[in-house]
């Protein structure tokens, strides 16, 4: 089913482009579709561009794993709305033709002005589309059972075909398209949501039809009062332990205990054996290869296959906690709870409710939307989030944990979760400070950064009038609004439900849809690709545009053909597509909202103060443009490279990194308004005559 779907928007997708390519044939058709798109349709496909696989994906697992928190990203990119519909809609389709950098360059008609804001809409397009295509691997990873990295190939490939063949008007098709059923499949979720309620004995099915019920963690008392750790499991023992240390207070604020225990094995063919860990049936081969930790024994009088998993320690009830965990060993293989990682046997879903007000008693049945988040929020009910914690062991594996965090439902539903904003147990003023700079940075960057992102602008010029533009507006924040608003339900759904995997949030709204059944999760996994397909054609369309109408002709120094134009945009189209299709695959495992809000933070560094000032401020200039756009680029990029998470990935400390906190914008952002105000000033004299 899944399969089909998914073959068949593909099929939709890809017709429309080969429709419209012959209106993609002269400059003004490949780039802005001739003008001559509805306002109502260029709204919604304003909702279909701008809700990517971030709204749908990203934002709906932040809000699963992060509560409250991860709803400050749907405020924040619902707000930066109103700067767009009061401030920029109309003035930006009375001062461009076909980019961003014609609205700019119209008063001074400076080629520098069109280099630099050429080169801003690259790099932000280039950084709004890595999160994209993670989301598409994320996605077909599932979906077709493939590695992540051939979803973003297929991803990548499917979306250069549409923007090198269809240009503009396909991408708005497209957009529309994916728009109208985007905000129509996650009003039936939500009511599916609304309609289940909340359940603290039975789980829905883990997977769908497939039949396999949500795994409920084991619980076995410890005894440490002496040297050795000794456990109530028949035949295990203890063997390993690791305490995470708070850094702040210097206790132990998490102990886990390496525990191998028997599960019966049956006997396969080819010196095979399985066993049911978990749920999943594993396979093990007989005897192991060198360096792997399990063996075989018959403490029963029967075969068993002898596996180390960890356990977390419950200091409170002394008792260990059942988790899952993934180890690396040094040869790269992967085992998953103790056992090799296969197509049977990955990593179980997590996440649900534990407790209700007594009231409910197990179950609330049906509940309408107050109801549900009023529930959520009561501090008696108790939620178990997905944690988890990584290590390198004296042996050289490196060991990833996860387990469920015991969390109140007024803790999970208020802010703070994520975005810290009150100090912790022995949490320094300072760290406390950085905490709440890096959330005023990251709202500082959604709020402004809508309005200054090259596929959002380039919209604008798609409609016939200033008039058109501002209607199509008002149409996309009524659409967007509704959706940021089912992403709460979407979110503590997923929850809810048990449907989180452990290792991505990202995967949250699909796997909340497959606990409903394979047709909806086909569904809405297909709505997903078609968001990825949407968002990623309108970013190389805007990026194609930059390149074939801003740069080459600045460049090289002299004027081209309109179909020189538009034929090195589809060249362009097709190596940005390559290039997003490398990052995706090397940014996997980061949350694609947590991408998007960088590339909203450079967009709002580079572009928006040009835009504002060249609107508002008579004594603008271009250098002071100029000078704003490069300060904008080379300082929320610089900023992010240094930021503690980037810090991680080069495989350093984060508490090392040069900039403390992972949100440039709270200073390139003001920084690039003050250079366009100081190097205006300088150059009044210099100020060209208005064309």
């Amino acid at each position: 089913m899944a399969i089909a779907v998914f073959v068949v928007f593909v099929a939709l997708v890809l017709a429309v482009s080969t429709h419209t390519s012959r209106k993609a044939r002269s400059v003004g058709g490949y780039f802005v579709a001739n003008s001559s798109i509805h306002w109502g349709v260029n709204g919604i496909a304003f909702a279909g561009g701008y809700l990517s696989v971030a709204s749908f994906l990203g934002i709906c697992g932040l809000i699963a794993f992060f509560g409250y928190d991860g709803f400050l990203y749907s405020i924040g990119f619902l707000a930066g709305w109103i700067v767009a519909l009061f401030v920029i809609a109309e003035p930006m389709k009375r001062m461009g033709t076909f980019t961003f950098s014609d609205a700019l360059n119209r008063k001074f008609s400076r080629p520098g002005i069109q280099l630099a804001a050429g080169l801003s809409v690259l790099v932000v397009s280039l950084f709004y589309l890595v999160p994209q295509m993670v989301g598409a691997g994320v996605l077909v990873e599932p979906l077709l059972g493939i590695p992540h990295y051939w979803g973003v190939i297929i991803v990548g490939t499917v979306v250069i075909l549409i923007v090198a063949g269809g240009g503009m008007t396909s991408t708005t098709y497209v957009q529309f398209f994916n728009g109208g059923l985007l905000l129509t499949f996650a009003t039936i979720l939500t009511i599916a949501v609304l309609a289940r309620g909340v359940h603290t004995a039975d789980l829905p099915s883990e997977e769908g039809t497939q039949g396999l019920e949500s795994y409920r963690f084991e619980e076995t008392a410890i005894d440490l009062s002496g040297d050795i750790p000794q456990v109530a499991l028949p035949y295990a023992r203890v063997t390993g332990r690791h305490a995470v240390i708070d850094r702040h207070t210097g206790k132990e604020s998490l102990v886990f205990y390496r525990v191998e225990r028997p599960y019966p094995a049956v006997e396969g063919v080819d010196q095979t054996w399985s066993a049911i860990i978990m749920g999943r049936t594993v396979s093990f081969d007989s005897p192991p290869p060198d360096g792997y930790p399990w063996r075989f024994d018959q403490p029963y009088g029967r075969p068993v296959v002898m596996v180390n998993q960890w356990w977390l320690l419950d200091k409170d009830r002394g008792v260990l906690v059942e988790t899952q965990n993934r180890t690396i060993l040094p040869d790269g293989n992967s085992l998953v709870n103790g056992g090799p990682e296969s197509a049977s046997n990955r990593l179980r879903q997590m996440g649900y409710v534990s407790q209700i007000p007594e009231d409910y008693g197990e179950s609330t049945g049906s509940v309408g939307p107050v109801r549900l988040l009023s529930i959520l929020s009561d501090r008696s009910t108790v939620v178990q989030r997905p944690m988890h914690t990584a290590f390198t062991d004296e042996t050289g594996e490196q060991i990833t944990i996860y387990y469920e965090k015991p969390t109140s439902g007024d803790v999970f539903m208020r802010p703070g979760l994520m975005f810290p904003l009150e100090a912790r147990e022995g949490e320094p003023a300072f760290t406390t400070l950085l905490n709440r700079l890096n959330f005023i940075s990251l709202m500082l960057a959604l709020f402004f950064g809508t309005s200054a992102l090259p596929h959002i602008l380039i919209r604008y010029y798609t409609v016939p009038s200033a008039e058109a533009a501002r209607k199509s507006t008002i149409v996309a924040i009524a659409g967007i609004g509704l959706f940021y608003i089912l992403t709460m339900y979407l979110g503590v759904g997923a929850l809810a439900s048990g449907a989180i995997n452990p290792e991505t949030s990202n995967m949250s709204a699909p796997l909340l849809a497959r606990s409903f059944g394979e047709v909806l999760f086909a569904m809405i996994s297909g709505i997903a690709f078609t968001t990825v397909l949407a968002t990623v054609s309108g970013l190389i369309m805007a990026a194609s545009g930059a390149v074939a109408h801003d740069l080459m002709g600045n460049l090289m120094r002299r004027e081209f053909s309109d179909r020189s134009k538009v034929l090195t945009g589809r060249v362009v189209a097709i190596v940005v597509g390559v290039i997003g299709i490398v990052l995706g695959i090397a940014f996997r495992d980061m949350n694609v909202s947590f991408l998007v809000g960088w590339a909203f933070a450079v967009a709002a560094s580079a572009n928006l103060p040009s835009l504002l000032f060249m609107l508002f401020w008579k004594k603008t200039t271009a250098p002071g443009i100029i000078a704003s756009i490069l300060v904008g680029i080379i300082l929320s990029v610089g900023l992010i490279l240094l930021s503690p998470d980037m810090w991680a990935r080069y495989g350093l400390d984060p508490a090392g990194a040069p900039m403390p906190i992972n949100q440039p914008g709270i200073v390139s952002i003001p920084l690039s308004f003050i250079t366009l105000v100081l190097v205006s000033l300088a150059t009044q004299k210099k100020r060209p005559a208005s064309a």
